[in-house]
């Protein structure tokens, strides 16, 4: 049974666990509205069991990426997401609110806490955002986009830790983690392996690419380094993969 990691860009991560093959924050294309994305779209997995989508921003819930996935997967989400994903032609999706769970196969999804904004505009619902913690005989944990939060402590140790380390701007509002503040959060979760996401994918059309764009894991790891230092930090490229 293959236990595999595979990075394809921003927060879209194909987890080989269990014997299920679960897909987060499907951004699937070379477009996203005004975010252009640097290098080739990976382009659609094929057998994805199920899809863990931790919040309704649209690099997050794309639903054109969602709609690439044949044959359609279910949805794991936040509660509050089912009637826009029944609009959009995803009936049933299973929600969550932090501190719930769902089997799916040989894996236990439980929802965590996430620090983050929650609309979805114009107009759209909003929702507490989640992120994951994936359980059988290893465990990892997919932040979705959030900053630091109390319960962080709490979800460790696992055995790898996804985490956000900057975003498609220079500038991060609240409710992110930078190189520094990730490299916090992997102090408190304690995984064993720490592998960057959210970072050198995506960039407005109108922002040119820079050190912003490529230095955040490094710069994540040398503070991973002081703040974390039994932590192994890996940094994949796009379509790289990490076995378990």
């Amino acid at each position: 049974m293959k236990r595999r990691l595979t990075w394809l860009g921003h927060s879209t991560v194909l987890v080989e666990l269990g014997g299920e093959r679960l897909l987060t924050d499907p951004a699937l294309r070379s477009r996203v509205f005004h975010l252009r994305r640097h290098g080739q779209a990976p382009g659609p997995p094929a057998s994805i069991d199920a899809v863990l989508l931790s919040h309704l921003h649209f690099d997050h819930l794309d639903l054109p990426s969602l709609r690439m996935l044949e044959p359609r997967p279910r949805l794991v989400c936040p509660t509050g997401s089912g009637a826009l994903l029944a609009r959009a032609g995803f009936p049933d999706p299973i929600e969550l609110v932090p501190g719930e769970s769902v089997a799916l196969g040989g894996v236990r999804v439980t929802a965590t806490a996430a620090e983050h904004r929650g609309n979805r505009r114009p107009g759209g619902p909003v929702v507490q955002p989640l992120g994951f913690v994936l359980s059988e005989e290893h465990s990892i944990y997919f932040a979705g986009d959030t900053d630091l939060f109390d319960e962080m402590a709490g979800l460790g140790p696992v055995d790898v830790a996804l985490l956000p380390v900057a975003g498609y701007s220079p500038k991060l509002g609240p409710g992110h983690l930078d190189a520094h503040r990730a490299a916090q959060a992997a102090a408190l979760i304690r995984p064993r392996v720490a592998v960057p996401i959210h970072w050198g994918s995506f960039h407005p059309i109108t922002q040119a690419r820079g050190r912003w764009f490529t230095e955040p894991p490094e710069r994540f790891a040398a503070y991973a380094r002081e703040l974390a230092p039994e932590v192994d930090v890996r940094v994949l490229s796009p379509g790289g993969s990490l076995a378990l």
